[in-house]
């Protein structure tokens, strides 16, 4: 095996990728966009959803009350909600978002807040609807409130003070480092995107170097040249991997320039007062380690996508063939994002998943030593595997000249 000839069939590939306009959007402009795009984007469209949510007036029910109309007036003047007599098809009307959410006063609800023993009230909302929850909020606080008010009421007609019904407080603070925050806030969906892109950046140079080539009948003329099978199938295999790498490398320079506009406009006016030293940030150690991890994913992918395109005999066929594969590779990607799952034995051995989990624990400045070095060492296995195969299948006279 002659390293030269690899080199110069790298070389020759390397400059005929760098042609190909489809090649260079799924390896650089998608990668350098969309985590900008994520990140400001989508958090910018949420921000101004949560935040027009918030200054709307919401329409509210109410079920019952009729004696107890000082609590409907306090209620009414509050300017907080619009309230409206409950009609025999509230439940409906908040199923159709007409009606953000209602509230049952049981009677005889007003005349027993005077003895301390009020009957409880029940509020009525949709369940993970974002103004529903907002209008359950605010009726919430609103009841919370007027039983605080009723409670110091009724301590002070007895000469006590107001501090008997809470004489202490539940103060919360958080122990753990501003890394570990951000990584467990953001650990998750990094992964997941990165080693998706992962897998993209090595789909379209695959598929170009493989099925491409057969239809282009560009193969056989290379299949002429003196060097082997192995020395060529290495050197498409190489140029298949830094389509992978770059696609990586790309992301993660994207998301290192985004979290750094994002982390100055939170050290600036209310945002910063707001958060104060509280800002969660992700440790650059585990960026490192993150790469470092990707390393053998982009072989295992890079020999995967190559194989699968080898068995194609067009471009089109080859689409239809990685596109299960895509599939593939999210699930145990989802891993990672998944509440309550810890790294062990079993999962360090499950491929992509195990990446996931792994660097999901770096990014928050966790670094377990034993099980990043068999998680490397088993998805190395997996990707010297791959690698074989796509060898041995480029052997085959039946798959590279398959019409």
């Amino acid at each position: 095996m002659n390293w030269a000839t690899i080199g110069t069939i790298y070389a020759k590939e390397l400059r005929d990728t760098l042609r190909d306009r489809r090649t260079l959007i799924s390896t650089i402009v998608i990668p350098t966009v969309i985590m900008p795009a994520l990140v400001l984007g989508v958090g910018k469209v949420t921000t101004a959803i949560v935040s027009k949510a918030k200054v709307e007036v919401p329409r509210v029910m109410v079920i019952g009350g009729a004696d107890s109309p000082g609590v409907r007036a306090e209620l009414e003047k509050s300017g907080r909600f619009r309230v409206e007599t409950a009609t025999v098809d509230w439940k409906a009307l908040i199923s159709d978002k007409k009606v953000r959410a209602a509230v049952e006063i049981p009677a005889g609800f007003e005349k027993a807040l005077d003895t301390g023993s009020a009957p409880a009230i029940t509020l009525y909302d949709y369940q993970n609807e974002l103004k529903s929850g907002l209008a359950v909020e605010r009726l919430r606080d609103f009841f919370t409130g007027l039983r605080d008010r009723t409670t110091a009421r009724l301590l002070a007609e007895r000469g006590l003070p107001a501090s008997l019904a809470r004489p202490f407080a539940v103060a919360q603070q958080n122990v753990v480092p501003q890394e570990k925050v951000g990584g467990n806030l953001f650990g998750g969906i990094v992964p997941y995107f990165i080693i998706i892109l992962c897998l993209m950046g090595a789909m379209y140079p695959a598929m170009d170097l493989t099925a491409g080539e057969k239809e282009r009948g560009t193969l056989e003329t290379l299949l002429c040249s003196p060097a082997s099978r192995t020395e060529i199938v290495l050197g498409k295999f190489l140029m298949v991997l830094t389509g992978s790498l770059a696609a990586v490398m790309f992301s993660l320079i994207s998301l290192g320039g985004t979290l750094l506009v994002v982390r100055a406009s939170l050290s600036q006016g209310p945002a910063a007062a707001a958060l104060g030293p509280n800002t969660p940030t992700i440790d650059p150690l585990g960026i490192v380690g993150v790469l470092a991890m990707v390393l053998p994913v982009a072989v295992l992918f890079s020999a995967c996508v190559f194989a699968i395109s080898l068995l194609a005999k067009s471009l089109k066929e080859a689409q239809s063939y990685l596109t299960p594969l895509a599939f593939v590779a999210i699930i145990p990607c989802m891993v990672g994002l998944l509440p309550g799952i810890e790294l062990g034995t079993g999962l360090a051995l499950v491929p992509i998943a195990n990446v996931s989990l792994v660097c999901k624990e770096m990014l928050s400045g966790v670094w377990h030593w034993g099980y990043i070095a068999l998680i490397f060492g088993s998805t190395a296995v997996y990707a010297a595997a791959a690698l074989a195969l796509a060898t041995a299948l480029f052997r085959r006279e039946g798959v590279i000249f398959r019409t």
